[in-house]
């Protein structure tokens, strides 16, 4: 079966160079998609997409409110690196494919470690990034939840990846140390060779090559390149959303003011002028309850704030709101010290938000975006933005706020 396998450019270099990528990229990877989990304050009742975590889900501290930008920023990072990271993967699998057809498949208890550990490694980051990709193209009917299956593949992931380098890892070194990567890179097919003879990945019977070292690491690098070009624009805005091509949020709703991206329409949620016409109201409760119109909310003291929406799906805009912040309205109802709020929506979908959100300056129930009142796909009557949070966070349509203090 190996016979098969006589490229002259698989060798450990290579596929080290590789494996040095993803040793840099992946510790990213699980660092931010950890914080963009504890950025859903998953202790506080309904945020919890994984309640049966156990041990796996350990955060010590509500959710940060500055900079405004935190959470944006690393959910940016986790969506664009994750799809950056593809080519580099791809090319590794295809670098290191003769050793899954090596036989015997076990020669010693630290081969099946290693083995074992090549199973949750190929198995895990496959499934990571097949799930994410679909999840941020909003295919999600797999069977499964997305969030359980993607924290939980995480884990199983992660492991064997920290096996896996302990075993390789000096292999990695004593293979980057064999050659040159600037000579490699001056080496067309011409004077390209394979590498001796003394591991599984070198051909025992290579062919001519067709392809240089060179062009396989401008070939991986140009193509996580593009990746980036193409699909980065939705987060970083600016110039960049001339070239998101591939973005999940190239075309927006709505016109003038309210031209920008929703994840979930008015339409699709069932939300129209029945539930949010003129007899709307707000209700908060405290320790005493108050209900109050759009046209009372106005007249109260309005804050305006800089603030970014920014989605697990990796798109993300900053628009300038305008409302009543949080904590004017936990004092009219008589919880200024609240330690969480509970906030109900017309569409039926609840969220908890911890007391230093409440108390955040620029938290607030918004009424306006960019000068203009709230189109109804952007959650007129008013909507709750709250600074460092996740999208899902910023509730629209909302129809009541239950501060407690316990």
């Amino acid at each position: 079966m190996q016979n098969r396998w006589r490229s002259p450019i698989r060798g450990p270099w290579l596929t080290s160079v590789f494996g040095l990528v993803l040793l840099i990229g992946i510790p990213i990877e699980f660092i931010t998609g950890l914080l963009s989990y504890a950025a859903y304050d998953p202790k506080l009742g309904f945020n919890d997409p994984n309640p049966s975590r156990g041990a796996f889900g350990v955060y010590l501290f509500n959710w940060l409110t500055e900079p405004s930008w935190l959470y944006r920023l690393i959910e940016g990072v986790h969506v664009i690196l994750g799809l950056v990271l593809v080519p580099v993967v791809l090319a590794k699998l295809w670098s290191v494919v003769p050793k899954l057809f090596a036989w015997p498949p076990f020669t010693s208890i630290a081969h099946v470690l290693e083995r074992i550990s090549l199973m949750m490694v190929v198995g895990g980051i496959v499934f990571e990034m097949t799930t994410g990709i679909l999840y941020i193209d909003y295919y999600q009917k797999y069977g499964f939840s997305f969030y359980t299956g993607h924290f939980y593949g995480a884990w199983i992931f992660i492991s064997g990846f920290t096996v896996h380098v302990t075993l390789k890892f000096p292999t990695m070194v004593r293979s980057l140390k064999s050659r040159r990567l600037r000579t490699e890179l001056r080496t067309g097919v011409a004077g390209t060779l394979p590498e001796p003879a003394d591991d599984a990945l070198v051909a025992s019977h290579p062919g001519p090559p067709t392809i240089s070292r060179r062009g396989v690491l401008a070939m991986v690098a140009g193509s996580s390149l593009s990746v980036f070009l193409l699909t980065a624009g939705q987060t970083i805005g600016g110039a960049m959303e001339r070239l998101d091509l591939f973005g999940t949020r190239v075309g927006a709703p709505g016109v003038g003011p309210n031209h920008f991206p929703v994840n979930h329409t008015a339409a699709a949620q069932g939300i129209g002028p029945i539930q949010t016409g003129a007899g709307w109201r707000l209700e908060l409760v405290g320790s005493k309850r108050v209900s109050l119109s759009r046209d009372e909310l106005l007249a109260m003291p309005l804050i305006t704030e800089v603030l970014p929406i920014a989605c697990t799906e990796g798109w993300s805009t900053v628009q300038t709101w305008t409302g009543v912040s949080l904590v004017t309205l936990a004092r009219l109802a008589g919880a200024a010290n609240a330690t969480f709020a509970l906030l109900e929506t017309l569409d039926g979908s609840p969220t908890y938000i911890s007391g230093s959100q409440v108390r955040a300056k620029q938290s607030m129930l918004a009424l306006m975006v960019n000068g203009a009142d709230l189109s109804l796909d952007h959650g007129y009557p008013a909507r709750v933005m709250i600074p460092d949070a996740p999208g899902t966070h910023n509730k629209k349509w909302m129809q009541r706020i239950t501060f407690e203090a316990d």
